[in-house]
């Protein structure tokens, strides 16, 4: 059993360094998806898989470090995750707060959490801003927690903040229509002033965005690994950044 172990880890050590540094991207984002199917397979309800997945993320995190990612966003509760049975979405919001509070806790990596809190029983969504604040002087890696998070939803979110914004200014709605463009826009979604995720994986073999990040997107590679999030391994991590090194990136050109 020994010599396995031994030729999988001299396999991971050559993927991490024949990464060439100038192709690692600066944000990656993970769509964390199979936590319910993995539980299933082991006959074990999905309180179990949301577990297991949470406990995976502070090492998802670690291995974003050691390559020099600078942010990472992470899909941990979509706005369509919220019409699941009672009971289990219960637990699941219970487990990811705990989660959140976790890595905010570690004082290693600003947390920012992105989605509507107003979806989510107030004592999760008060936990969730406190995490947040905790961390709000972290330098390091960035973390978005995409909680309660839909991509068409923060485009709706964006545009809303951007018309009050021009309400308050007392711009007409005439000269807004003239002076509108992307980049305003751009400015009001709930990644302003981050880069763009160069990078997306998808976890469980699905190969559909789902609504993840659409507008932030546009010009991203996209990953799809049919390990299912607890079981996602570093060596898949580092297979997604050689798939990424390897592409040619033309960004619409």
């Amino acid at each position: 059993m020994r010599l396995p172990h031994l030729l999988y880890g001299l396999y991971e050590r050559r993927l991490a360094v024949s990464l060439p540094q100038d192709a690692i991207p600066r944000h990656v984002g993970v769509i964390l998806d199979g936590n319910r199917r993995w539980a299933r397979s082991f006959g074990e309800p999905a309180s179990t898989g949301h577990r297991r997945g949470a406990d995976k993320i502070s090492d998802f995190l670690v291995w974003s470090e050691e390559v020099g990612v600078e942010v990472v966003t992470l899909w941990m509760l979509s706005t369509d995750n919220l019409s699941r049975e009672a009971d289990e979405l219960a637990e699941l919001v219970s487990i990811i707060t705990e989660a959140v509070s976790d890595l905010a806790d570690t004082g290693r990596w600003r947390v920012q959490v992105m989605g509507d809190l107003d979806l989510l029983p107030v004592e999760a969504a008060d936990a969730l801003r406190c995490a947040e604040q905790r961390t709000k002087d972290v330098r390091g890696l960035h973390v978005n927690v995409a909680i309660g998070y839909g991509g068409r939803h923060e485009i709706a979110d964006a545009f809303r903040s951007l018309l009050r914004e021009h309400v308050e200014r007392g711009t007409t709605l005439e000269a807004l229509a003239e002076s509108f463009d992307v980049d305003q826009i751009a400015d009001h979604l709930y990644t302003k002033g981050q880069p763009d995720p160069e990078l997306v994986i998808r976890t469980s073999g699905e190969q559909r965005l789902g609504g993840f990040l659409l507008w932030q997107s546009a010009h991203s590679e996209f990953y799809f690994c049919e390990a299912y999030w607890p079981d996602f391994r570093r060596v898949d991590f580092l297979r997604a950044l050689r798939a990424f090194a390897a592409r040619e990136r033309r960004l619409g050109r």
